[in-house]
């Protein structure tokens, strides 16, 4: 098996700041090794660097035994994405017209992607014109693309594609990327990745927008795949059942850009290790404070001596020297800097039934059902990908291109807040961060950075909207949220793109919040803070639980 090494690698920004300084692992053959960090660390700009992607400004980086690539937005939505700006123009961007074919093409080797692209170009000119020259051409890309290995892929992809999608190849590959759910086109090109040659695979949060299901095939894959494995993710039961180490990627290190640090551990050892690890650095920090303090005073004293006695001149002069190397071999490594975010969701007092539900159907989604929501009760919406609860909460929130029979109520001052799952939001694009909460909540300059530094984007107050990390630019829209005075909150995979510190950031403003929450999400942690479960099933029915329930299989319908 292939293995990946970086060593001594730079990295600076647009604006000149340090983003990596020095940074060395080895991610040895046959390993799943796990990437985590704070949101905008630097995670993705270092997978993109191994991937080739982006080139370092110093170190270097070595892969050997081919490598796979799976980056953080993958396919198309169909839909204007902010945070897929710079990922869509980048390498293996795809056209929001994307076929099945095209994505699966995007993922296989040179040589397949470049006999493809031939192929679709002969099949276009023949359809231009069909004389013997176009026909010649043809024939030639067909020949190009079974010497290329194309129609073997063609057998592989025939099982990625009953797999991922329930269907198989000849009927798939026409349909359009934006027919299916994130989590699907996900799971398709993880089917690919891990049945291809490539010995190295780099996955750029590939458990986002599986469903629960998924993520524990995406589990089992990685441990019983022979392939070298080094990943992001944020979902800490994926992160301990698969991570044979853990290099954390630490920001604001020493004051300067971040580096990393390697845990030789598996996830669950790893909090305790880092802990050890800060307290190692406050105490190497005290004991230099102490010795500096001890040499700054005999040096004082010498001096003063000295004045009296010329015999401890020599004594004098020792000291300073002494007190000059050691302030010039510096004080130990600060310890990087620890993220520190807190929401204050407020909410308000609603009228006791917050929701009303009779006869809800969700026209090709799911069966009638009723269901009341009481004023400050917490659901967890649950279900495969494709059962219908994005387009449940979007019409909670009065998305009205929804099509649905029966109805539902809002109660006496429910005011909705509603944060999606794609953070498809046009209208922020161009804009930056700070003059987005200035304006849109009017909110002087001090009260906007105030509340910026609550959630860890002061430093990204010049920065466009596009520009942030999905963890950035979700950590901006709950601020939205807790700055609109909503008072329900309906939340579509909060936690997908919010790293660990983040993530339990919401928690706790979750159980601050005065009001209700209606939550779909696939986090198997974040579930257990919620106390009724409503389940929609892979037959269209949507039903309670007492707890919550993952094995709820993909929705079957036509296709």
């Amino acid at each position: 098996m292939g293995h990946v090494e970086i060593s001594h690698l730079e990295y600076y920004l647009p604006d000149g700041r340090v983003l990596f300084d020095d940074a060395s692992f080895r991610v040895g053959e046959g390993s799943a090794v796990a990437l985590v960090g704070a949101n905008g660390a630097g995670k993705t700009t270092l997978l993109r660097m191994i991937a080739g992607d982006t080139q370092p400004h110093g170190g270097t980086v070595t892969v050997t035994g081919g490598l796979g690539v799976m980056r953080q937005f993958v396919g198309t939505t169909g839909r204007e994405d902010p945070r897929d700006a710079e990922e869509r123009s980048g390498p293996g961007a795809l056209p929001p017209d994307a076929s099945v074919r095209d994505l699966l093409v995007s993922v296989a080797p040179q040589r397949i992607a470049v006999a493809a692209k031939a192929v679709d170009a002969a099949e276009l000119a023949m359809m231009a014109q069909d004389d013997e020259k176009s026909q010649m051409g043809y024939a030639q890309a067909l020949s190009d693309w079974a010497d290329a290995g194309g129609y073997d892929y063609e057998t592989d992809w025939d099982v990625c594609t009953m797999a991922a999608l329930g269907m198989p190849f000849d009927r798939a590959q026409f349909r359009g990327l934006n027919t299916l759910s994130g989590g699907e086109q996900k799971r398709l090109v993880l089917e690919c990745l891990l049945r291809g040659p490539e010995e190295v695979l780099l996955l750029d949060e590939p458990d986002n927008y599986l469903d629960v299901p998924g993520k524990r095939w995406l589990e089992e894959a990685i441990k019983a795949s022979p392939k070298t494995v080094l990943y992001i993710s944020h979902d800490r039961e994926l992160l301990s059942r698969t991570a044979d180490k853990i290099i954390s990627v630490e920001s604001g290190f020493g004051g300067g850009g971040s580096s990393v640090w390697v845990h030789g551990g598996g996830f669950d050892s790893f909090h305790e290790a880092r802990k050890e690890r800060f307290a190692r650095f406050e105490e190497l920090g005290r004991r230099w404070d102490e010795e500096h303090a001890k040499l700054k005073k005999l040096v004082v004293n010498l001096r003063q001596a000295a004045s009296v006695s010329h015999a401890l001149a020599t004594r004098y002069a020792a000291a300073q020297t002494r007190l000059k190397k050691f302030e010039e071999a510096g004080r130990p490594e600060e310890p990087p800097r620890e993220q520190n975010i807190t929401m204050r969701l407020k909410g308000g007092r609603t009228g006791v039934r917050a929701l009303t539900i009779e006869g809800l159907e969700l026209t090709g989604l799911m069966r009638p059902f009723d269901l009341e929501v009481y004023y400050g009760q917490r659901v967890a919406v649950l279900g495969s990908n494709g059962s219908g609860k994005s387009h449940f909460l979007r019409l909670l929130a009065g998305d009205a291109t929804v099509r649905h029979t029966g109805g539902f109520k809002l109660g006496a001052r429910v005011v909705p807040g509603h944060f999606r799952q794609t953070h498809a939001h046009p209208e922020l694009l161009g804009r930056t961060v700070r003059s987005i909460i200035e304006q849109e909540h009017a909110l002087s300059r001090g009260a906007a950075m105030g509340a910026l530094r609550r959630y860890e984007l002061d430093k990204q107050e010049e920065q466009k909207f596009e520009s942030l990390s999905g963890g950035q630019q979700a950590r901006l829209m709950i601020l939205k949220l807790e700055l609109s005075g909503v008072t329900a909150l309906l939340l579509d995979e909060p936690t997908d793109n919010l790293d660990l510190d983040s993530a339990e950031a919401l928690q706790e403003g979750l159980e601050a919040f005065d009001g209700t929450v209606l939550c779909v999400t696939h986090d198997r942690w974040f579930a257990k803070t919620f106390d009724r479960f409503l389940v929609f099933g892979a037959d269209g029915r949507v039903y309670e639980a007492p707890e919550p329930v993952w094995d709820e299989a993909r929705v079957r319908r036509e296709r």
